[in-house]
């Protein structure tokens, strides 16, 4: 059945907001030739798209050429604001945006182990309410939230989770309050992380595919011909859990000491690093020494892989540096071949600030080692936008649901 005018001009409105979305500003001529719409049907959808305030002319095209410069239409980024948040054990991280994703105000805070739920809560809220303020956001349509942990796949709403800080759930129900004009969106970081990597990172050639997150613990969001699977729980890809050889014991349902959270998290790689004898500062702080001590071994092999002849102590340092990258390898590559076996994926993304830290040099050692354990050819890639791909991602979903509200057509 041919669709209503109505209804035609709705999926045209719709294709060409798509469009100015992922292009950027475009002439009425680039409209007609991407859309495939003839130039009336054209004119008409952009005369309604100004007229709902959706879009405006930014500019002109052909500035160069003589004769009429062609008006140059991109969506309105001040119609509503966004903001982004990615939720750690230790901090928040805040972004606030355009509607089109131009960032206009950020930043971060810690949040002490020590410090209650409520102090806790009012930190980071406190922390929002100062970014939109900075932002002059009037307009905070959508606010998306990145957090560790599982999302019920009912409610959307972050579930209890164990050796969680408590502050977390709390967090998400005191912004709906304080800031009742926005909708709260929360997911997985790690979901997260896979969204910003599959649209502008180093898995945007791919419809499938899975990440391994490698922070302070250990996850993995899976992309299957395109969409993200969450599972009947929420729980795809709570790899931490998997029981692996080389652990002293067995996880369980409230702790993943024993899976392969015990091979591949931060404070692991921190005691993996040391033993080798690689300088470790401070074991306080396991994340970020996690992400250093990995990125410093990669830098220390690739540079004496590229020397000839280096001095005999930057030798015994690389190949320190080696056989810790080569075992550390070895066990990201258990986990790996885990899922490989199961999903197929034919693409594992390093996520995370270590699998960012450790860059070609541990993604191609991992590569190596699960193509041995597993006929599926499978490439491993580390991660081209590290621990800000949550925040990243966080902003897109927010992007993504503000953008689909606005742009409706009015009798949906």
């Amino acid at each position: 059945m041919p669709a209503s005018p109505s209804t035609a001009r709705a999926i045209n409105d719709r294709l060409a907001l798509r469009l100015l979305q992922q292009q950027g500003s475009l002439t009425a001529g680039q409209l007609k030739q991407l859309t495939g719409l003839s130039r009336p049907t054209v004119a008409d959808l952009v005369e309604r798209l100004t007229d709902a305030g959706l879009i405006a002319v930014v500019g002109e095209a052909g500035e160069q050429r003589r004769g009429p410069n062609a008006k140059l239409y991109g969506i309105v980024a001040d119609r509503a604001q966004l903001a982004a948040l990615d939720v750690r054990t230790e901090g928040v991280s805040v972004i606030v945006s355009d509607l089109v994703g131009t960032v206009l105000a950020e930043a971060s805070a810690p949040i002490g182990d020590g410090t209650g739920t409520g102090p806790a809560v009012e930190q980071a809220v406190a922390l929002v309410e100062r970014v939109v303020k900075e932002a002059g956001a009037d307009r905070l349509h959508t606010v998306g939230i990145g957090a560790p942990g599982l999302i019920d796949p009912a409610s959307g709403e972050l579930r209890d989770s164990s050796g969680l800080p408590e502050w977390h759930r709390s967090l998400v129900a005191a912004l709906q309050e304080r800031l009742p004009q926005a909708r709260v969106i929360v997911e997985n970081e790690t979901n997260l992380a896979a969204l910003a990597e599959q649209r502008d990172g180093v898995a945007a050639d791919r419809e499938t595919f899975v990440l391994l997150w490698l922070g302070h613990g250990t996850g993995a969001a899976v992309v299957l011909d395109g969409a993200l699977r969450r599972g009947a729980s929420g729980g795809t890809g709570e790899i931490g859990f998997l029981p692996v050889p080389g652990t002293t014991g067995l996880p369980s349902a409230v702790d993943c000491e024993g899976g392969f959270h015990s091979l591949a998290g931060s404070a692991a790689i921190v005691e993996l690093a040391r033993s080798f004898g690689l300088l470790v500062e401070d074991a306080s702080a396991p994340e970020p020494l996690a992400a250093g001590v990995v990125g410093r071994a990669a830098a220390l092999v690739a540079g004496n892989t590229e020397a000839a002849d280096g001095p005999p102590d930057r030798d015994a340092k690389a190949a320190s540096a080696d056989r810790f990258l080569d075992t550390l390898a070895d066990h990201l590559a258990v986990g790996a071949a885990s899922v490989v076996a199961i999903l197929d994926p034919g693409c594992v993304v390093l996520g995370g600030e270590v699998g960012q830290a450790g860059g070609e040099v541990l993604a191609a050692r991992v590569e190596e080692r699960v193509r041995r354990m597993s006929p599926l050819a499978t490439v491993v890639r580390p991660s081209g936008l590290g621990g800000g791909a949550v925040l990243r991602g966080a902003l897109l979903t927010a992007r993504d649901a503000a953008q689909d509200e606005l742009f409706a057509p009015p009798d949906r």
